[in-house]
């Protein structure tokens, strides 16, 4: 099957990451695309392991097993998608016009998926001499906190019976699917995202002066944060290749009801951390920031999303090799950062990873997204090339 009509079969398919939010249908969560891998990897004769994280949320990996002397690769897609809230063409409906096939996932990223599976099954099927052994994952939950590529390499080293001995292995090379227009990325940022409550004391509308409004004290800390960020961006050192960090205040919800002075309000932050900062202070230096310049209490709340940064500092033979096999099938490319996370966090810190794949990061998301089809069979080209012939 070409790539194309992989990728329609793929978007036909739902598998919709709720985002934390406490909704559910059929839509949602991506038992549906796991059901579809199971079967394509049963069809094609590969070994495979399903791993329920969640009811309806599963990785599925398979194995190719070749040369034991050669490195062995793992490539990664993420199954699930963001909502379709606000699409402008049918989610679930691929169509192919003007050489752009259309729909959810098109882009991000079921696109790069379908390139990974058909080079995938196609050194299955051929079997080149230098291929090593190729392990292909199709991991849950990117979305929103990449729980499934965690859950994948917390399995690295551990003990396990023969049978699976593949599925514990540290892989040599990651090569991670996202859409980078066919050129490879080597860094980006990382994040961290949490919540800031303030808390107030309810009164009745008509005497405000009895309450005290915390969507008031909440308002003065935005101030300050956005202080803070335009502080970070401009007064921190960027990275050649990923820019500089940045915060953003994305959430806020508060109060009861309009005629009731609030008594709590909450905000939701994103930190995005650039290689060489620690993910993990980053709230510690929002909180002492905001403690020198507001004389009321608030709360941090522990972290829901720490997603580190891809460094370069251990991925460039990997670059190199691979960019040779772009630039024989489409011409010249480049190395680059970019301010968006991966999966790539997971696995960059122990294992060299790079990220590549069909498709522009301007069309992920978007309420018409679309990919171009002959960005498909070039990525499946360059990634078997890749593994067949020098990785």
């Amino acid at each position: 099957m070409l790539p194309a009509e992989l990728l329609k079969e793929l978007i036909a398919i739902p598998s919709v990451n709720p985002m934390g939010r406490d909704i559910d249908g059929p839509e949602f969560f991506e038992a549906g695309m796991t059901d579809y891998l199971e079967r394509w990897f049963a069809e094609l004769g590969v070994d495979f392991r399903r791993i329920e994280l969640q009811p309806r949320r599963s990785n599925i990996v398979a194995c190719y097993q070749g040369n034991p002397h050669r490195p062995t690769v793992l490539l990664d897609a993420h199954q699930d998608t963001v909502p379709v809230e606000g699409m402008t063409i049918p989610a679930f409906d691929p169509e192919e016009r003007d050489g752009r096939i259309y729909g959810r996932g098109s882009c991000d990223v079921k696109g790069g998926m379908a390139s990974m599976l058909t080079a995938f099954a196609r050194i299955v099927r051929e079997r080149p001499s230098q291929t090593g052994d190729v392990i292909m994952s199709c991991t849950c939950d990117e979305e929103q906190s990449m729980s499934g590529m965690h859950d994948l390499t917390g399995r690295w080293g551990s003990a396990e019976n023969a049978e699976t001995a593949w599925l514990t292995q540290r892989p040599d090379v990651v090569i991670i699917a996202e859409p980078t227009s066919l050129d490879i990325v080597v860094a980006h940022r990382g994040v961290t995202r949490w919540k800031l409550q303030t808390s107030g004391r309810a009164a009745h509308s008509s005497k405000p002066s009895e309450g005290t409004n915390a969507i008031y004290r909440m308002a003065e800390i935005v101030g300050h944060l956005q202080d803070y960020a335009a502080n970070l961006e401009n007064g921190s050192i960027p990275h050649v290749l990923c820019g500089s960090p940045t915060l953003s205040v994305g959430r806020i919800e508060g109060g009861i009801s309009v005629n009731v002075v609030p008594p709590d309000c909450s905000i939701e932050i994103d930190r995005r951390v650039i290689p060489g900062e620690d993910q993990t202070t980053v709230i510690e230096q929002v909180d002492m920031w905001l403690r020198k310049r507001i004389d009321f209490d608030f709360q941090m709340q522990p972290p829901w999303c720490i997603v580190g940064p891809l460094s370069d500092d251990r991925n460039g033979a990997v670059a190199d090799s691979l960019l040779t096999h772009v630039e024989a099938v489409v011409g010249p490319r480049q190395k680059l950062g970019v301010a968006y996370g991966t999966n790539a966090a997971a696995t960059g810190g122990t294992v060299p990873t790079v990220v590549f794949g069909p498709g522009s990061i301007e069309q992920a998301h978007t309420k018409d997204e679309w990919i171009e089809a002959a960005q498909l069979e070039q990525a499946a080209e360059i990634l078997f090339r890749f593994l067949a012939v020098n990785n």
